[in-house]
């Protein structure tokens, strides 16, 4: 333990680092009804452990972002990873749900996990090959989302709700071991102040282009919210699909999304940034609209219904890696910055639509409310898209 990295993390690092961040979110999801039985309250309040979580995560890369541009990403997120273990340790062994609750939300600090990985990268490649190896993390991790819960089930069924959490404190351990003999510091420039630091953010408040990559990303990620809040109401009303294939048909915009990020990886390198952006949403948007008219001709079916939305998982891939490399290139220096309030940005547009989405869907208007909130995000995303190759076009100096 007394060695510490001097040299940049290796991908696979990077890519662990990345996957707890979304496993934490996920993976004890199956055992919401057993903790409530448990702590003796109401579902609605453990749910929090959802909502609240991300409401939380969403405000710490507020100030983990700014943070790492100030001290480095190596030390806030070696800090990160020891508190998240501690919390989770705290969340297994806690009987009290309030208790529960505040060490859930501090497990939130994890999220440094997705955003240094993502500064580090950028920290050490150029823009356009920085989105050709977030393509491939992205792809690497994206298993994360597919095999947690089911991992969390089999947790809870074997041992009870409480292992995924000792399990959590273990992956916390075993990470910043990993991060403090892999992860060497990447921030070459980091600012000698906080004073000197905030005079920088207004150029970076100010710059229509991180605003036109930061929207790009929230519109693409908010398509995929919107389909997580609605299509388990559209297959129930619409499709009458039984659980364990919805299960398997909700899982095919991931297989999408692994699809794109391969994609990206391969081809981001060769091509602007804004050309795989406008790729990824016209890939999107043209699926949904497939989805439309075979909707209006009357075919409606669940091949109809995820073949449609798969096209939105293949067009995230291949738009989000170069959306965020984007984003941190506009100041290099205040990547970490960046990083963190794009990320905001995503997580709180997420809440957002989910809410909207839950409050237009009902079951007879479920399928038409559903694709069509998701095109109006993924178009969204489009003309983002658009706005920074207008900038790039009309502005010198294009970082990439």
């Amino acid at each position: 333990m007394l060695f510490s990295a001097a040299s940049p993390p290796r991908i696979l690092t990077l890519v662990l680092l990345t996957a707890l961040s979304v496993l934490s979110l996920n993976m004890f999801l199956p055992s919401l009804s057993h903790m409530a039985e448990d702590f003796q309250a109401d579902y609605a309040l453990v749910n929090l452990s959802i909502a609240g979580y991300l409401a939380v995560t969403a405000a710490l890369q507020m100030i983990l972002g700014p943070l790492s541009d100030r001290y480095g990403r190596r030390p806030v997120l070696l800090a990160a990873l020891a508190i998240f273990a501690l919390a989770s340790l705290g969340c297994a062994l806690t009987t009290d749900i309030r208790i529960f609750l505040g060490l859930r939300f501090l497990q939130g600090v994890v999220i440094s996990g997705w955003a240094v990985s993502q500064t580090a990268i950028r920290d050490m490649v150029p823009a356009r090959e920085a989105a050709s190896l977030m393509g491939y993390v992205a792809m690497a991790m994206s298993v994360a989302p597919m095999l947690g819960p089911m991992f969390g089930g089999v947790l809870d069924e074997v041992f009870g709700w409480r292992s995924s959490f000792l399990v959590f404190a273990g992956m916390g351990a075993a990470l910043f071991v990993l991060s403090w003999v892999d992860l060497g510091e990447t921030n070459k420039r980091p600012s000698e102040t906080f004073a000197q630091q905030f005079r920088t953010y207004p150029e970076l408040i100010r710059s229509r282009r991180f605003w036109g990559y930061a929207t790009c990303m929230a519109f693409s990620t908010g398509a995929f919210y919107a389909f997580l809040s609605g299509v388990p109401l559209v297959a129930q009303a619409v499709l009458e699909l039984p659980p364990a294939m919805l299960g398997f048909y909700m899982g095919t915009i991931t297989g999408g999304f692994v699809l794109g990020s391969f994609l990206s990886g391969r081809y981001a390198k060769r091509h602007a940034l804004t050309t795989m952006m406008i790729t990824g949403r016209l890939v999107a948007c043209a699926g949904l609209m497939a989805g439309l008219i075979l909707f209006a001709a009357g075919i409606v079916t669940p091949l109809t219904l995820f073949g449609a939305t798969v096209f939105v998982g293949i067009g995230n891939g291949l738009t989000m890696p170069s959306s965020n490399a984007g984003a941190l290139s506009v100041r290099p220096e205040l990547a970490g910055s960046a990083s963190g309030l794009s990320g905001a940005l995503i997580f709180g547009t997420g809440a957002l639509l989910t809410t909207i989405t839950g409050a237009i869907l009902t079951e007879e208007n479920g399928l038409y409310a559903l694709v069509g909130m998701m095109l109006f995000c993924s178009t969204v995303g489009l003309v983002a898209a658009l706005v920074v190759l207008r900038i790039d076009r009309r502005e010198v100096g294009d970082p990439r």
